[in-house]
């Protein structure tokens, strides 16, 4: 009987030491550009890739650079949003103007953050924007922290820790990230009193559930979702009211903060008509850096803020220099008239021909070099938890091809394109897409489109 023979397998190639390829030129460079304890780790992983059988090791020394091109990437990187959400809280909310970004370069450096320069004395940090605020919104008084999550938890630990606080069964919201309104409030030491029902809560229900130890009544304002169909709600000016004849404070979450009138939006302005205290994002709808903003009406609004402003949490969470000098530069572009400037107020108002004409540059651009596109009516949305129902006419640039492998190719491109499908078809949205950003996505269209054409 004849025994089939079978070939030998061959033995591995000898690999060589970490050290031994550390004293080569190739690598010593890379040791030079990453740093020593870098290399050696992007060396000992190849070794290894190669020990299992996946390479020969021909191109060890590109593969070892490309690793070390890749560890040292930042985390964080610039994204283009061709989404249409011009909120989108995935992509960092609202985008900063120009004039906010050149402040973030006077913060860097040292600064007089809480330096009285006229008086040579220690000063207050929060003094920098409370005037600008107070000024702008028309108050007694402001305060800023560091997200609308904390000011609010700010507010209820400061003024009603030990005491209840009204709010209505319907408006016990959850925000981005499962945090949700009776978690904060529990956390500030307040006793929630819910009243009323999902859909329907009467200013009488407020006003039975008063108590010697009630400290405020809560509105929560629902702008992350709408409630439609049989509904009731008691009006701002009906629960001050109820506070009024019980000498409450009125506690208003507004959550994102709208300077102007905008679909359905309660305004911050209207707000500042009724309760004593306001707490609204200045990352969404006023179109800043991630802040939470405090604002107090009255001589009640502004005592309250003053206790705010004292209270031991309050410096656990105070707002970074950073965030202050963008907070300024936005809101003096708004007082100064220019808040066409801002990057959200321009995409909220940009009316839909403009948006159509950018897309057929797009599409004319694209085509002539060979990438195939048309345009499609659509709509874009706030994002952020803002005006979930409120829909912005749009044209979208569809690509031809694969949808899934075209958004694929742009988001792992360079920069990302982060695009949305829509009925199959892989679609960019002008309206978010920041001003001068246009060649650079052309460009990364025309790459995804060639990597998927492969």
């Amino acid at each position: 009987m004849h025994r089939v023979r079978r070939p030998t397998p061959e033995l591995p190639v000898s690999l060589p030491a970490v050290g031994t390829l550390l004293n080569e030129p190739a690598y010593a460079k890379l040791v030079t550009e990453y740093g020593r304890p870098r290399v050696v780790e992007a060396i000992r992983e190849q070794i290894a890739f190669e020990r299992g059988g996946k390479t020969d090791g021909s191109d060890r020394q590109a593969a070892v650079a490309a690793r070390l091109r890749a560890a040292a990437m930042p985390s964080l990187r610039r994204v283009i949003n061709a989404t249409g959400v011009i909120l989108h809280t995935n992509l960092g909310r609202a985008p900063l103007s120009p004039t906010a970004m050149d402040a973030l370069g006077v913060a860097a450096g040292y600064s007089n953050l809480e330096l009285d320069l006229e008086k040579g004395k220690r000063g207050e940090r929060s003094a920098l924007v409370s005037g600008l605020l107070s000024s702008f919104f028309k108050c007694e008084a402001a305060l800023v922290v560091n997200n609308n999550a904390a000011a609010v938890l700010l507010t209820l630990t400061a003024l009603c820790k030990g005491k209840e606080v009204i709010v209505s069964r319907g408006q016990l919201v959850e925000i981005g990230g499962a945090f949700r309104m009776p978690d904060v409030m529990r956390l500030s030491g307040a006793r929630m009193v819910e009243v009323g029902t999902t859909n329907r809560t009467r200013a009488g229900d407020y006003e039975e559930a008063v108590t010697s130890r009630t400290g405020a009544l809560l509105r929560v304002h629902t702008s992350n979702f709408r409630v439609t169909g049989f509904t009731e709600a008691a009006t701002l000016d009906q629960m001050a009211e109820v506070a009024r004849r019980h000498d409450l404070l009125l506690l208003d979450d507004l959550g994102s903060g709208a300077v102007e009138q905008i679909g359905d939006e309660p305004t911050v302005a209207e707000s500042l008509q009724h309760a004593d205290v306001v707490t609204f994002s200045g990352d969404k709808l006023l179109g800043g850096p991630q802040a939470g903003i405090v604002l107090g009406r009255g001589e009640k609004g502004a005592e309250a803020v003053k206790k705010l402003s004292r209270h031991p949490l309050a410096r656990a969470v105070r707002i970074d220099k950073l965030t202050l000098a963008a907070l300024e530069a936005t809101l003096n572009q708004r007082m100064s008239g220019h808040a066409d400037q801002i990057p959200v107020e321009r995409m909220l108002h940009a009316p839909a021909e403009d948006v159509r004409r950018r897309a057929a540059m797009w599409s004319v651009k694209l085509a002539e070099r060979g990438v195939e596109t048309r345009l499609v009516e659509g709509s874009s949305a706030v994002g952020g938890g803002s005006l979930p129902e409120h829909q912005l006419p749009t044209v979208l640039l569809a690509i031809a091809g694969p949808a899934s492998r075209l958004s694929t190719a742009l988001r792992q491109g360079t920069p990302p394109v982060i695009a949305r499908i829509e009925k199959d078809e892989c679609c960019l949205d002008p309206r978010t897409v920041l001003k001068g950003e246009d060649e650079t996505l052309i460009d990364a269209v025309e790459t995804a489109a060639a990597l998927v054409q492969r």
